[in-house]
C-alpha cells in the first residue's frame, strides 16, 4: 500500500482493510491488527507507539487524528462523519449524493489515550490527553484530559495519574537515545 507517510517498525496484519491509504500518515512503532477497517477520510494521522486492535472500524470520511502512545481496544467504532437521520433526506450509500445530507466532521484522540473494548465515538469529538474510556461506552462529546470516562453516554469517573505516565514516556525517550 502507498501511504501518505509510513513510519518505521509498522506492523499491519494481512487481514486489515485500509481504504484510501494515500491520505493516511502512520508514525513509528504502530500495530494494526487483523480485521481492522480504516477508511481514510479528509485527513488521517496515526502517531507513534499506537495500537489499533482487532475488529476496530474508523470510518465516516472526515478527519481522524490519533496521537502518540494511544490505543484502541478490540471492537471500537470511530465515526468521523455521519448522515442526517432526522427524516429530511434519504440515507445510505446506495442513494445518489444529491438526495442525502452527509455530514463530515472529525475525531481527535490525544496522546496517552486508551479506549476500551467496544467503545463507540461519534463525530465531532476530541478526547483529551491521557483520558481512558471504559469498555462499552458511548462518547458523544469532548472528554477532558487525564480523566476516566465510563457509560452510555460516557461520563467522568475519576482522574488518571498524569505524572506517572509522563515519567514513563520520558524514560522511554531516554532509552531510545
Amino acid at each position: 500500500m502507498k501511504f501518505k507517510k509510513n513510519g518505521k517498525n509498522v506492523v499491519i496484519y494481512p487481514l486489515a482493510k485500509i481504504l484510501n491509504p494515500e491520505v493516511i500518515s502512520i508514525g513509528d512503532n504502530v500495530i494494526i491488527d487483523d480485521f481492522v477497517l480504516i477508511m481514510g477520510g479528509k485527513e488521517t494521522k496515526i502517531g507513534n507507539y499506537v495500537h489499533i486492535a482487532s475488529f476496530c472500524n474508523i470510518t465516516g470520511g472526515g478527519k481522524f487524528i490519533m496521537e502518540d502512545f494511544s490505543g484502541l481496544s478490540s471492537g471500537c467504532r470511530i465515526f468521523t462523519g455521519t448522515e442526517d437521520f432526522s427524516g429530511s433526506s434519504l440515507t445510505n450509500p446506495t442513494i445518489p449524493a444529491e438526495f442525502r445530507n452527509i455530514v463530515r466532521s472529525f475525531v481527535v484522540i490525544k496522546k496517552h489515550v486508551i479506549i476500551g473494548a467496544n467503545v463507540v465515538v461519534l463525530p465531532g469529538v476530541t478526547i483529551g490527553e491521557g483520558t481512558a474510556i471504559g469498555a462499552n461506552s458511548l462518547v458523544k462529546k469532548d472528554c477532558e484530559p487525564w480523566m476516566i470516562y465510563v457509560g452510555s453516554p460516557a461520563k467522568p469517573l475519576r482522574t488518571r495519574p498524569k505524572e506517572i505516565i509522563m515519567e514513563m514516556e520520558a524514560q522511554l525517550e531516554l532509552q531510545r537515545k
